[in-house]
């Protein structure tokens, strides 16, 4: 993997590890669910990208330096909630932080790799939002929330969709490989960042209640 791609999918593997932390400590859970929800978080995505594209071993399984970022970020979540003196189940803050930066780094990463292994561009945006999305959904799942990537309003796998679509624009135009996949990004961190703040979303679908009876 390019220095590049393999530095954006260590800093994604990073912050969708300590996103995993911090829901694990919302819910009060000792260090080795930490762990656990810190690894499902960060490999998720990525391991069912990987199966799907029928790409082994498996990234995580292919290269422990994997392993060795996500126990540092879970074990670094901890130590900054104490840090702090924050309790970390009430940082929903960072949560969201590192939720948005996970999407911009994995999302663009698993469109390069779906893009290397000869993908046309729709399956493309697919295998992108699967990686960015996938591990998210199996962390709330574990948490028992409902996963972000189906919640009403706040874009979110949207602004994924939208990054991607820009990076390989980009690249269509003849900009360079990383320029187009920082710029696309930090279109995803942007859009994300801006839904939270400005509560941007999309349509809601609404039906009657007494539809069919």
């Amino acid at each position: 993997m390019p220095s590049f791609a393999f530095a954006a999918d260590l800093l994604g593997v990073a912050v969708f590890a300590a996103s995993g932390a911090l829901a694990a400590g919302r819910k009060h859970l000792d260090w080795f669910g930490v762990v656990v929800l810190a690894l499902v978080t960060a490999v998720g995505g990525g391991t069912l990208r990987d199966v799907l594209l029928d790409r082994h071993p498996v990234f995580w399984i292919d290269d422990p330096r994997y392993l060795g970022v996500i126990l540092a970020a879970a074990f670094a979540t901890i130590a900054y909630a104490h840090l702090r003196e924050r309790p970390v189940e009430r940082v929903e803050g960072p949560l969201l932080v590192a939720d948005a930066l996970g999407l911009a780094f994995f999302g663009i990463g698993g469109a390069q790799i779906a893009e290397d292994a000869g993908l046309s561009w729709p399956l493309v945006l697919v295998m992108g939002t699967v990686t960015a999305t996938a591990g998210g959904a199996i962390r709330d799942v574990l948490t028992a929330e409902i996963p972000l990537v189906l919640r009403r309003g706040r874009l979110y796998a949207t602004t994924v969709l939208a990054g991607i679509a820009l990076y390989l624009a980009l690249e269509a135009a003849g900009v360079g490989r990383a320029a187009a996949a920082v710029t696309g990004m930090a279109l995803v961190a942007g859009l994300r960042f801006a839904a939270i703040a400005w509560r941007l979303s999309l349509p809601v679908f609404r039906l009657p209640d007494d539809i069919g009876r």
